[in-house]
């Protein structure tokens, strides 16, 4: 079978790979493989200890059941959902969901990362009518953004992308800035004055999340979504007092999705799971609560690897949301 590697860093290549042998697990043949950007960027980089170089990437991926696991009540042909890896066969990785009737699957790939944001209003103490602010409109921002403002919030995003700020307002976010800019008239506007109660930080980048702190509001909290990545040198006393001295006392809190179970409880002993989330991600699909076509940005051969994540690295405005189509491959 074919799979996407990365070769060494920077590099990415279609290449032949042995086909996984399980049959305890469902076998999968994937239709599409959603790119998660921040963290394949990070590992084509080879600085991700937890997945050495060559390495087969992938987040998740939508496809037919070629031979379901014994005792499953999955039937071959099925469509599902899994975490599944950029190849031409998966395993059933973390979960296998089935997608309900009516969703598209190359938009059924989002739904991994749509329940990656999710985290972050799960964590959160956003209420109808609050103020939120989130850094970062790629796919996780974007998402994250939507998903507050379900909850009833007024939702702010900051993105130096003009092209990704267009597409949150076409998202349905009211309020799309540039975090270069001098936008303390512009937040006074939208909040009152008050700042914002949440602020989510989706891009990991550490001196993003020291400049978000100062846009929440007296006793706001800040949501770290995104994972911090690399050295950064600031004043950490700056960041405490932010946290500890009235009037702010912001409260930071971690949004890593790993923080819940992965199945869902039917005794309802906990709540959230990912597998519940993901759920409740297909309904908003399926209810157009969701807007999941506009990020569709580049639906592409996995042939064309190389091209996609050099573009995710240098043309952000072109490459947001990638679904590697492997139809192509097989045509």
């Amino acid at each position: 079978m074919r799979s996407i590697r990365f070769e060494w860093p920077g590099v990415a290549a279609l290449v032949e790979t042995e086909e996984p042998s399980a049959p305890e697990r469902t076998l999968i043949r994937t239709m599409y493989s959603i790119v998660s950007p921040g963290t394949e960027l990070a590992i084509l980089k080879g600085t991700e200890g937890w997945a050495p170089l060559p390495y087969v990437p992938g987040y998740g991926s939508v496809g037919s059941v070629e031979r379901p696991a014994a005792g499953s009540d999955l039937r071959k042909g099925q469509l599902v959902f899994t975490y599944g890896k950029h190849s031409e066969l998966a395993l059933d990785e973390t979960l296998c969901v089935p997608v309900p009737e009516g969703i598209a699957p190359e938009l059924a790939a989002f739904a991994r990362i749509a329940a990656v944001s999710m985290t972050a209003i799960r964590v959160s103490e956003i209420e109808v009518g609050d103020d939120v602010a989130v850094f970062g409109a790629g796919l996780v921002g974007n998402f994250a953004a939507q998903l507050a403002a379900a909850q009833g919030a007024a939702v702010t995003v900051f993105d130096p992308a003009s092209e990704r700020r267009k597409l949150a307002v076409a998202c349905g976010i009211p309020h799309a800035l540039d975090p270069g800019a001098d936008n303390a008239a512009a937040i006074d506007e939208i909040t009152g004055g008050k700042k914002y109660g949440t602020v989510i930080d989706a891009t990991g980048i550490s001196k993003v999340i020291e400049g978000a702190m100062k846009v929440a509001g007296k006793k706001g909290e800040l949501i770290l979504l995104g994972s911090p990545r690399g050295a950064y040198q600031a004043d950490l006393t700056a960041f405490l007092n932010f946290t500890h001295l009235c009037p702010n006392n912001i409260t930071v809190k971690g949004a890593h999705e790993w923080r819940y179970h992965v199945h869902a409880d039917p005794d309802c002993i906990y709540k959230h799971s990912l597998e519940r989330n993901v759920g409740v991600i297909f309904r908003m699909m399926a209810t157009g609560s969701l807007a999941v076509r506009p990020l569709l940005t580049n639906l592409v051969s996995p042939a064309a690897a190389q091209e996609v994540y050099d573009g995710l690295k240098d043309d952000k405005d072109k490459y947001l949301g990638v679904v590697f189509d492997w139809r192509k491959v097989r045509s």
